[in-house]
């Protein structure tokens, strides 16, 4: 007998996923399949049906229930697959009760009011995420998640810190906060406090925590307080990753962004003068509806002078009830041709940052697989002990990660981790 967790989507729904294990088993369910679902794309949903699909046909006598974002907004549809007894809601999956309740415990996400899930090691426990966040109080024209996960709710101060001494406690060298709209930590919380403030209290609460981590944020967002940490936090890592969706000013528009093209420059730029040795992500759609040639060499233009060093390109995908599936849409063999220019353009932007890197020393944390991540976020071919921190010189790259040695060591050694 064996409890099974397919999980489609977010670092969150990740952590959630052990949470539904955790509940799954105080159930008394031991032999079953678990199913988190994603709705961020049409895409996600239609691998998480063919993902249930393929279960029941290799294990009928197996039990299926499904979670996520795709099946608290179409709950009807999931629980209508085969072999699967029970759907449960975004804000239950991480309550016993809800497996062993009725077959559809789907209750409206914007009237629960459930708090994020807890800390959860990934494995190795080098490294964990920390969900302090979820909802969304926002409505792009293209997005469904808000259906999905509610308004924006927030992890308390104190619970946050006493959550990652307890992950200090564990041995975890790096804690990433996590969350659907992470900069939005703290609007429904009294005193409506910044996430910089959420930042300083974790440092100030856990001085044996080495190294804090942010993950995805929206650009429009960012508070005062952040960048003053960012200034002069040394354990708070130079890596941004930015929901920006567009550089096209129209396009931005269209998607109901809360920034401009000029925004996520002068962002970047004050980031840079804060934090010399910051680096930036983005995730960027292609696509869009009305997206003209135009629109998309702008884009273009946008990874360049962003000077990114990671791009994650989403081609458009069409989700139904949205404001922008009634726009004009570009046609499919356009997109996909726009989301490989794109893709290609990440890939130089990639190699542009670790040709930057080449001749630096930097310290790392060694992970598992043969590899080490620098503070700005860079993957470095290194095998050592994992969940140490070590001083590497990086000598060249492969323009996926960096090569180096032991700083100090013999620069014409070789490489660990490079292939031969």
């Amino acid at each position: 007998m064996s409890l099974e967790v397919v999980t489609f989507g977010c670092r969150l729904n990740a952590l959630e996923s052990e949470a539904m294990r955790d509940a799954a088993r105080a159930a008394g369910l031991t032999d079953a399949v678990l199913v988190n679902t994603c709705a961020v794309t049409g895409e996600a949903v239609r691998q998480a049906r063919q993902a249930i699909r393929r279960a029941a046909r290799n294990r009928p006598d197996r039990p299926i229930v499904v979670s996520g974002c795709a099946a608290q907004i179409d709950p009807d549809a999931f629980r209508d697959l085969p072999g699967v007894v029970r759907v449960v809601g975004n804000g239950e999956k991480g309550q016993a009760a809800a497996y062993a309740g009725p077959a559809r415990a789907v209750p409206d996400v914007f009237a629960a009011a459930p708090a994020p899930v807890a800390a959860r090691p990934l494995g190795d426990r080098v490294r964990a995420h920390l969900a302090v966040q979820t909802g969304c109080d926002h409505r792009g024209t293209f997005c469904v998640i808000p259906y999905g996960r509610g308004a924006s709710r927030s992890v308390p101060a104190g619970e946050v810190v006493r959550q990652v001494q307890g992950l200090v406690a564990a041995g975890v060298q790096e804690v990433v906060l996590t969350g659907v709209d992470l900069t939005s930590w703290g609007q429904d919380l009294p005193g409506t406090p910044p996430l910089g403030r959420l930042v300083r209290r974790i440092l100030k609460g856990t001085p044996d925590l080495p190294r804090l981590r942010l993950s995805s944020i929206d650009a429009a967002e960012i508070d005062p307080e952040l960048l003053a940490a960012f200034a002069d936090e040394p354990r708070l890592m130079p890596w941004l990753h930015l929901s920006l969706q567009h550089g096209d000013d129209l396009i931005l528009k269209r998607m109901k962004r809360r920034h401009r093209r000029a925004d996520a420059e002068a962002l970047v730029a004050q980031v840079r003068a804060l934090r010399s040795d910051v680096a930036f992500g983005a995730d960027l759609i292609v696509g869009f509806p009305t997206e003209s040639d135009a629109a998309f060499a702008t884009l273009l233009d946008h990874v360049e002078a962003l000077d990114l060093a990671a791009v994650h390109a989403f081609p458009f995908s069409l989700r139904p009830g949205t404001p922008a599936a009634r726009m004009p849409q570009v046609r499919g063999e356009v997109i996909q041709a726009r989301a490989a220019a794109l893709r290609a353009a990440g890939t130089q932007a990639r190699a542009r940052h670790l040709e930057r890197q080449t001749g630096r020393t930097v310290t790392a944390l060694v992970e598992h697989g043969g590899r080490a991540r620098a503070a700005d976020h860079t993957e470095i071919h290194w095998t050592g002990t994992p969940g140490t921190l070590v001083d590497l010189l990086l000598t060249g790259h492969d323009g996926r990660r960096a090569h180096a040695v032991a700083a100090g060591a013999n620069r014409l050694a070789v490489p660990q981790g490079t292939p031969h």
